[in-house]
């Protein structure tokens, strides 16, 4: 009978936490898993910040505690599917199922103001243990709206989420990705290629789209870049904003700025057919870097793209959260992981 990777990989993580750093040919060998496809789990299992391989050898990242999970379970509430998010979902299941545990979902879509519902659904119908949760707060959302959040009956953990100083969720850990970094790294790529000035296009309406936002303006000032007026994307269903995000890159193009920044890859893909339409390729007439790297190796051409570390975001969150459930007086944890840049042919370099 053939088993799954996922529960491969429960056998791999569960026995280096009984063992402690273990060589990967005995690991092979104990658990009559062939070596090489070993090593293609544990290289995953690396990835998404659950084991750390030296050598030959595997062992528990530094930090981490070998909690037990078996029998847990954890409802995990997000805004939506198919997308950024499906990669975090990954990320949170496969440390779930590594440690015992199960988890179960729930979603709460943009802009609903039923999170507070479906988190209650989660706790009722599936006797959760502990909550992952991203709240739907936009850019200044964090407001008395969310104050069910210090009173949840279970342990939880924001998860692409930093719940303002002293307001509701701030007692929470949180783990998350670092957007002003990535947004830095993207500038920064631009500006080693000469650019003294990039257009940011990026919508209104997200708390990620605050964080690129906030990260521009810083990045401009510590490279010492030009600053250039955002281009505000249109949220709503069509192309109208994405047309005229068009426009306004074109113009800039025009006036000298011949690099962009665009949040986020749904934008970002649309954005070559109508530049061409406007009598600019790329990249020879400009230089564009997408920002979440969901599906930007799929344009054409393939778009430079800053890479949230969404897998390992999920695997963190579900990590800390088993570990909140074994010691509920460890101290509040706010963990930051920092996106990499995808260098692809949108930039010309």
């Amino acid at each position: 009978m053939s088993v799954s990777a996922e529960v491969r990989r429960g056998w791999v993580t569960r026995a280096v936490r009984q063992l402690g750093t273990v060589r990967v040919v005995d690991l092979a060998r104990q658990l009559g898993i062939p070596e090489v496809t070993l090593r293609r789990d544990i290289a995953s299992l690396a990835r998404a910040g659950l084991l750390r391989r030296s050598h030959g050898t595997v062992s528990l990242p530094a930090g981490a505690l070998p909690v037990e999970g078996r029998g847990r379970v954890i409802g995990m509430l997000v805004p939506t599917v198919g997308s950024y998010f499906d990669e975090v979902i990954a990320g949170a299941r496969a440390a779930a199922a590594a440690a015992g545990a199960r988890l179960v979902l729930g979603i709460a879509p943009y802009e609903s103001p039923d999170d507070r519902a479906q988190a209650g659904r989660l706790l009722e119908s599936s006797s959760v243990d502990g909550l992952l949760l991203t709240p739907n707060w936009g850019p200044e959302g964090r407001d008395g709206h969310f104050g069910w959040l210090d009173e949840l009956p279970v342990p939880a953990v924001l998860v692409e989420r930093r719940a303002a100083p002293g307001g509701p969720g701030a007692a929470l850990d949180a783990v998350g990705s670092d957007h002003r970094h990535g947004v830095l790294l993207a500038l920064r790529h631009l500006a080693a290629l000469g650019h003294r000035a990039v257009t940011l296009c990026a919508r209104t309406d997200t708390a990620t789209s605050h964080q690129v936002r906030l990260g521009y303006a810083e990045a401009v000032r510590l490279l010492g870049l030009e600053p250039q007026p955002p281009v505000d994307l249109d949220s709503g269903p069509g192309q109208g904003g994405v047309e005229e995000s068009a426009d306004r890159i074109a113009a800039g193009v025009a006036a000298g700025v011949r690099a962009a920044l665009v949040h986020n890859d749904h934008a970002a893909i649309q954005l070559p057919p109508l530049l061409r339409a406007r009598g600019l390729k790329l990249p020879d007439d400009l230089a564009l870097i997408s920002y979440d790297d969901v599906h930007a190796a799929l344009a054409l051409p393939a778009l430079t793209a800053v890479a949230p570390p969404k897998h390992a975001v999920g695997a963190v969150a579900a990590q800390l959260l088993l570990g909140r459930l074994e010691d509920a007086r460890r101290p509040v944890r706010r963990i930051d992981l920092l996106p990499g840049l995808k260098v692809r042919g949108s930039c010309g370099a």
